[in-house]
């Protein structure tokens, strides 16, 4: 019988978990947040008041059954950013903060947040999460709601081989972009959304410098369209394999629009994965997962803009090329890359190099005290293709033996190996809806089982 869950981590999957337990009056939750501010995690925590959601926000609502909660909120708040498509991320992250301390402040018996960071989880007669400083919090199943990981160092680039000025590895540092003079020439690892925040934040800075970006093949994400009209959407999933799922988006966009052509496939795209086999899913992380991202994940219309003004005007400089080395020296850091389709190398000189490839899962490269005890000690183990922790249908983790740990789950990004479509907030709603049913003994409830 679970009456108490140890929930490690405090973003979004985290905050959700524990609300939906109070929802499905379910076990009373422990949240667990080594961050002075529990509800908002790093996409909303660390965020500027310049970035916008990637998705509308009527479909923002953390809960499936209640499509329209968060219109609502912004209406019943007079918030002045009620009617708009895309709301900036620091009031979705006031939003999930508002819902959470609601929460604690009408449940006080069922939720309990604690700061502190936890460094180990043992399980015995029950569940024990350890803190840093000491303490022990006891528990009868417990939560693994770590979000992503730090990115790792690109390839041609060691770390300790730059000063902590010349290097940014974590692009969400606070001192990411200090000190950096309207002369200097930045150089972003990656092209992709990460990339997109951080030009923005420099942009309310009013950096005047050079800022080039690098990735292997310089893709952008697409923008978002005007709201779509109703079309024929698929009503089953395709049986193509996963290789062959851009194609089919091309074929099906020339008749009702790429992006409904992506869209119709959300539904499906988590069995599409699972039904895939392990050779088919590293082929599309080889070859067709920037040409997915880059359709799949968009950007609000107005900031699309401002990163087409800025290349217009030159400030911003997209490149498809290799980091071959580079070399920190008294003037800055000479950087050797070697463009797409070119044997040359060319060599540009920089005064900064921030590391924008997005967030990563590979558990034996990370550092986080907790992934590297469970994985010491065989409790979880990585999935196959090393995009974080392995879990079964039901999102219990795996120990390294392949077993289910009965008593051990793990939400959001971190279970993409065995999801993959994970990382929004369309897809990790139903992921917590569905673990908290199951912790709280209704999940047969509305059909499912009865």
């Amino acid at each position: 019988m679970i009456e108490h869950v140890a929930i490690i981590g405090g973003g979004f999957s985290g905050t959700l978990q524990a609300l939906n337990l109070i929802r499905f009056d379910g076990p009373r939750a422990t949240l667990i947040e080594r961050a002075p501010i529990v509800g908002r995690g790093v996409a909303y925590g660390l965020a500027h008041s310049s970035h916008l959601l990637n998705v509308r926000a009527s479909n923002m609502s953390p809960f499936p059954d209640e499509p329209d909660h968060l219109l609502r909120w912004l209406a019943d708040n007079g918030h002045p950013e009620a009617g708009s498509d895309f709301i900036t991320r620091v009031t979705y992250g006031a939003y999930l903060h508002a819902l959470l301390d609601f929460a604690q402040r009408n449940h006080p018996d069922r939720l309990e947040i604690v700061q502190g960071e936890a460094i180990d989880i043992v399980e015995r007669a029950s569940i024990k999460v350890v803190l840093t400083d000491g303490r022990e919090i006891g528990s009868d199943a417990a939560v693994l709601a770590v979000g992503n990981l730090p990115p790792h160092a690109p390839p041609g680039l060691d770390p300790d081989d730059l000063s902590d000025d010349a290097y940014k590895g974590d692009p969400w540092r606070p001192d990411t972009l200090a000190g950096l003079l309207d002369r200097d020439t930045l150089l972003i690892i990656g092209t992709g959304l990460t990339m997109v925040d951080v030009v923005l934040k420099l942009c309310a800075t009013e950096f005047r410098g050079k800022i080039i970006a690098l990735s292997r093949r310089g893709l952008l994400p697409h923008r978002h369209g005007p709201a779509s009209q109703p079309w024929s959407k698929l009503n089953e999933r395709p049986r193509e394999q996963l290789s062959a799922l851009v194609n089919r988006v091309r074929t099906r966009g020339d008749r009702i629009g790429w992006r409904n052509a992506v869209d119709e496939l959300r539904p499906f795209t988590q069995g599409i994965w699972s039904n895939a086999s392990q050779h088919e899913r590293s082929r599309f992380l080889r070859h067709l997962r920037p040409w997915w991202d880059i359709h799949r994940h968009r950007l609000a219309p107005s900031v699309a803009e401002r990163i087409a003004k800025l290349q217009s005007t030159g400030q911003l400089r997209v490149i498809a090329g290799k980091l071959r080395a580079v070399s920190e020296r008294g003037g800055g850091i000479d950087v050797s890359i070697r463009p797409r389709g070119k044997n040359l190398e060319q060599h540009l000189v920089v005064q900064r190099i921030i590391n924008c490839t997005g967030p990563q899962g590979d558990l034996d490269r990370t550092e986080e005290p907790l992934i590297r005890a469970l994985l010491t000690r065989g409790a979880i183990r990585p999935d196959a293709e090393h995009l974080g922790i392995d879990v079964d249908p039901g999102t219990r983790t795996l120990n390294e033996e392949g077993f289910s740990n009965d008593r051990l789950f793990a939400l959001g990004p971190m279970t993409r190996g065995a999801y993959w479509e994970i990382v929004a907030v369309p897809d990790i709603r139903r992921q917590t809806w569905d673990l908290a049913r199951r912790l709280s003994n209704a999940h047969w409830v509305g059909g499912e089982g009865l």
